[in-house]
């Protein structure tokens, strides 16, 4: 007894000497950098080994160093909602981004700007694209360079603190921003700091940069086994089909997915033609590399800068894309390599090497996550959480399912609104505006989507848990109510679209 209360004693002065007192008072603040890239799907990484010969040293190290998110999604697979719902911490019925023309709301508070508030310097750099913003500055960033809409992989006309700057044609935009942000983080470096950078890449039409054109040329295509789920498919078939682990559900397929095989986003038609499967593949995998390299020139930064300990790297997807499932290209469905996402955190002090989080991420738990990183509390119109906790080993009590939700466009009108409650093993996926089937999926024994269980007698049980817990959802969040915006410009290349 005597012992422990001379260990008692022992802790208690330590905290209260002068040193320890110092220490705890002199923790520097947890710096800040997000790294998005465009239309990233999940398993396109090196590490894992999804396709054999692509190379991404620099996720890679994320990987080994710091912490795999392995299930992360986001709740709309599309630019603008995906985009408005990292910044503000909501699903897409809530902020109203509901698709790329949706102007964004006066109303909403974006996380940088509590971020400022306790102390940040905060910049942003790359594509912003939303509805009505163009490339002007926006609210919560000190430093600020965007362009219009999609931008240019080279030549671009960049939005510089609310000047314009016409970049020369020769200047390839990955290179350039990660060239601009790290030069922002040296006049930064002494104060705790934020960085959002959202890059063009690996968005269509792929423009790899001139280094690494025709690296991967002869790379063998390896499509998934859903991309040819019809017996009498007269389609070219490229590459190595994965072979299917699971029975093939032919007569229920819905129509809209058969229809849209030739069509924009089907692989027979893909872009009306302008590309073929191949060489699309191809560019897709070489754009990804000036990604990969920014990354690694980011971190080099951060290790070169004596920061590591007290700086967390986050890099994400804002949407998934398909390559061939269910013979679609691009992303808006609630398929599997649409709605989920690449997540890697890499913070040495902080983050254990080689964490793997099981967990279900959506991409409104980053709002609330940068900001317990830096001590603020979540604000009540947030509606993810904080995943801190798991970076940092702790059990806590965590979400069992994700919601996803897609409105119809009318630049893009082959995929319909679309709503999906997702498990750790069933996916329920719901319609609107189509008379059509929906679909139910038991992702551990079919992990491609290629059986529909919708007629399976016995799962009526869990289809139809399924179906309350998204329209329970709906209700809670007030998303009974489908966002109607006004349209802020016509797609002119788009022979569905309307002429007035």
């Amino acid at each position: 007894m005597k012992y422990r209360s001379h260990i008692a004693l022992f802790l208690v002065a330590m905290f209260l000497a002068p040193g320890f007192l110092v220490a705890q008072k002199n923790r520097k603040p947890m710096n800040i950098i997000f790294i998005l890239s465009d239309d990233h799907r999940y398993d396109y990484m090196g590490f894992m080994h999804t396709v054999q010969g692509l190379e991404t040293p620099a996720m890679d190290r994320m990987a080994k160093e710091g912490a795999h998110l392995e299930n992360a999604f986001v709740t709309t697979s599309l630019c603008s909602p995906s985009r408005a719902s990292i910044l503000t911490g909501q699903y897409a019925h809530t902020h109203t981004v509901v698709d790329n023309s949706a102007p964004l709301p006066d109303n909403l508070t974006f996380f940088p700007q509590y971020l400022q508030k306790k102390g940040y310097k905060t910049a942003f750099m790359g594509k912003w694209h939303m509805g009505n913003t163009g490339d002007d500055p926006q609210p919560g960033f000190d430093e600020w360079v965007s362009f219009s809409g999609q931008g240019q992989y080279y030549g671009n006309t960049l939005n510089v603190n609310g000047k314009r700057e016409q970049e020369s044609k020769d200047v390839y935009i990955t290179d350039d921003l990660t060239d601009r942000a790290v030069n922002w983080m040296n006049s930064v470096k002494d104060k705790p700091f934020c960085l959002y950078l959202s890059h063009k890449g690996v968005h269509a039409e792929f423009k790899p940069a001139k280094r690494h054109i025709g690296k991967y040329k002869d790379l063998p295509i390896v499509c998934p086994p859903s991309m040819y789920l019809t017996a009498n498919d007269s389609s070219k078939q490229y590459g190595i089909i994965t072979a299917p682990r699971t029975t093939v559900n032919y007569k229920d397929i819905p129509a809209w997915v058969r229809k849209q095989r030739y069509s924009w986003h089907g692989v027979d038609f893909m872009y009306h033609g302008q590309i073929p499967f191949d060489e699309f593949y191809h560019l897709y995998l070489e754009t990804l590399q000036s990604v990969d390299e920014s990354i690694q020139q980011v971190m080099d930064w951060v290790v070169n800068n004596g920061l590591a300990d007290n700086t967390m790297i986050v890099y994400m997807g804002d949407n998934g894309f398909q390559f061939g499932e269910h013979g679609l290209i691009d992303k808006r469905t609630a398929y599997e390599a649409s709605m989920r996402v690449p997540l890697l955190v890499w913070a040495p002090g902080l983050v254990r090497a080689g964490t793997v989080i099981p967990q279900m991420i959506v991409n409104i738990d980053l709002a609330p996550t940068f900001l317990d990183i830096a001590g603020i509390s979540k604000p009540p119109q947030m509606q993810g959480s904080s995943f801190l906790p798991l970076l940092k080993g702790e059990s806590i009590a965590w979400r069992d399912k994700v919601f996803y939700e897609y409105y119809w466009e009318q630049s893009f009108p082959q995929t319909h609104t679309t709503f999906a409650v997702r498990t750790d093993r069933y996916k329920y996926i719901a319609y609107k505006g189509i008379w059509d089937l929906n679909e139910l999926y038991d992702l551990e024994k079919d992990p491609y989507e290629m059986n529909n269980l919708i007629r399976d007698k016995s799962l009526d049980s869990i289809g139809l848990q399924l179906r309350r817990d998204m329209y329970d959802w709906l209700e809670k969040t007030n998303g009974l109510q489908i966002p109607l915006k006004k349209q802020m410009g016509n797609n002119t290349n788009n022979p569905y679209r309307t002429p007035y």
